[in-house]
């Protein structure tokens, strides 16, 4: 049986008008890898997480997800672009945490994460309450289960999100800057429950972050994104102790400094 990669990007070219966000992005994840994509404001990083949710449409090239096209299907031998049905299907394998919770705020925590599970899984409310419940538990979350949005904190409600993305049964997790919205002190209890994830199930992880030591210290790989391109890539410790690049040496240098 052929063992394709989780998610691979074969010459991606996403642009705005004049602008190229990504310019020909060869990139491919292994199952169960985690990929940390740091880079500064404008290189492309949110754009890669974004079009694999298909938040973002590509100009180029071709998105699979263990091997099956995200972005088109094969009509008569041949790609064509994707229909909303088959899309559908390839991205319920992705689950994506943003930066801003944006959890429902007219619904509990444990409304919040049982909402998709019935609404486009089909589990019954039984079901969806025991996966859900569950959940919150794993993330810390279990006794704050009928709260709302509004009565969390800031790490409180992104802890929720986590549990909510794992409520459909994702295979890749993206996590999109999960702490810049978040007071300093909250950042650790958030790293800590990715960290757990990590340890405790089989997901691939894609994490846009400026978090330099969590991003060393949890990956397996770090991509660094310049100018819509990988610019440097390599094992976490290698490259933030050595890194080849001199614009990489720079971002680093200023980042570290900041910090």
């Amino acid at each position: 049986m052929i063992e394709f990669p989780m998610v691979s990007f074969e010459n991606v070219t996403k642009r705005y008008g004049a602008l190229t966000v990504l310019d020909n992005l060869n990139l491919t994840i292994a199952r169960g890898e985690k990929v940390a994509i740091i880079g500064p404001s404008g290189s492309g990083k949110t754009t890669v997480l974004r079009m694999l949710m298909t938040l973002e449409t590509i100009d180029g090239g071709v998105i699979r997800v263990e091997g099956e096209p995200l972005t088109h299907m094969e009509r008569n031998g041949q790609l064509v672009p994707a229909d909303q049905a088959h899309t559908r299907k390839v991205r319920a394998k992705i689950g994506m945490v943003f930066q801003s919770f944006n959890l429902f705020p007219h619904m509990t925590a444990l409304q919040n994460c049982m909402e998709a599970p019935v609404k486009v899984l089909g589990l019954s409310r039984d079901e969806a309450e025991a996966r859900s419940t569950e959940l919150l538990e794993m993330v810390g979350m279990s006794n704050r289960r009928d709260y709302y949005p509004s009565q969390l904190s800031g790490g409180q409600q992104q802890r929720v999100a986590i549990a909510r993305a794992l409520a459909m049964r994702p295979k890749v997790m993206l996590f999109d800057e999960v702490t810049s919205a978040l007071d300093p002190e909250l950042v650790g209890e958030v790293l800590q429950v990715i960290r757990k994830l990590g340890a405790e199930h089989d997901l691939t992880m894609l994490m846009v972050t400026h978090q330099m030591g969590f991003a060393k210290e949890f990956a397996d790989r770090v991509c660094f994104f310049h100018s819509g391109q990988i610019c440097e890539e390599g094992e976490p410790t290698a490259f933030f102790q050595n890194p080849q690049n001199e614009r990489s040496r720079q971002f680093l240098r200023a980042v570290l400094e900041a910090g």
